[in-house]
């Protein structure tokens, strides 16, 4: 076990996701734990890992733990609904700091607001296919009726800007019709690019379904873990600090003005790594 009280408070939050979904993730971190200081890493020459195997989603979820871990960051999310369903057991098991992933945080809160029980899952084919989202409800509150819905198409309509579009609005309608009709009370966004079009899909479900977005859940969670362990930053970085770091493992211009598009603080720079070597 780590000695909690030699961790430096100050170190940075190492946060990982297949391409730049989970950007979202970090944008809800800046904004609710401000002073943090944040190392992102998002793996653009393997994305989507929705369609890869288990063994493949494990296996390059270790090498980008092993590249934030050059960083001595004080924990790690795993901003990656694919890589919480498929890794983050095997990764926290081999590591000696907490690693949080984004399915858990998503599963409290839709379990908590549900009024009928009827609890619809959007996601990629692998979460879903994980059953990932069931299980850990299940395990919540028995009486709660999980419905997962893979809705592949959404990923590239968002990185292609189309957040509001004709085009996003029919393909959501397509998918989502299928929830509407099972009486869904609660929708839980159970991939990282979704919030972008978060309005689109509050438009469709309607008025009596809850939205749960895992985004902003797991930033809540990682304060509160933060907190617990006495390892929340305890001052704003000095100005000229490099407060947020970002790094790819390709196409960094086009992950910089994408991010640029989500995050209102201002990237400056992304750089490629090669995240083989590790």
């Amino acid at each position: 076990m780590v000695d909690w009280k030699h961790t430096d408070k100050n170190a940075p939050i190492g946060v990982f996701d297949s391409g730049v979904g989970g950007l979202t993730v970090v944008r809800e971190i800046m904004r609710q734990i401000p002073n943090e200081k944040i190392i992102y890493f998002g793996d653009t020459a393997r994305v989507p890992y929705g369609s890869k195997s288990k063994e493949t989603v494990t296996r390059f979820s270790k090498q980008i733990v092993r590249f934030l871990n050059t960083f001595q960051v004080k924990t790690i999310v795993v901003a990656c609904n694919t890589a919480s369903a498929y890794a983050l057991d095997e990764l926290e098991r081999e590591s000696d700091i907490p690693i949080i992933g984004v399915v858990k945080p998503g599963t409290r809160a839709a379990s908590e607001v549900t009024r009928n029980g009827r609890v619809g899952v959007i996601a990629t084919e692998a979460t879903i296919g994980s059953g990932i989202y069931s299980q850990y409800i299940a395990e919540l509150n028995r009486d709660v009726t999980v419905y997962g819905k893979a809705c592949p198409l959404f990923v590239p309509l968002v990185e292609e800007g189309l957040w509001v579009d004709p085009v996003t609005d029919e393909i959501a309608k397509r998918y989502l019709t299928e929830l509407i009709d099972l009486n869904i009370d609660t929708l839980i966004l159970g991939c990282t690019h979704y919030p972008l079009i978060r309005s689109t899909l509050a438009r469709i479900m309607g008025e009596g379904v809850t939205l749960v977005n895992p985004a902003y859940e797991t930033a809540m969670e990682l304060r509160k873990l933060l907190s617990e362990r006495g390892l929340l930053g305890d001052h704003a970085p000095a100005l000229g600090e490099n407060q947020y770091q970002f790094y790819v493992s390709d196409m960094a211009d086009k992950f910089k003005n994408f991010a640029n598009s989500i995050i209102k603080y201002g990237i400056l720079s992304a750089k490629t790594i090669h995240i083989e070597e590790y």
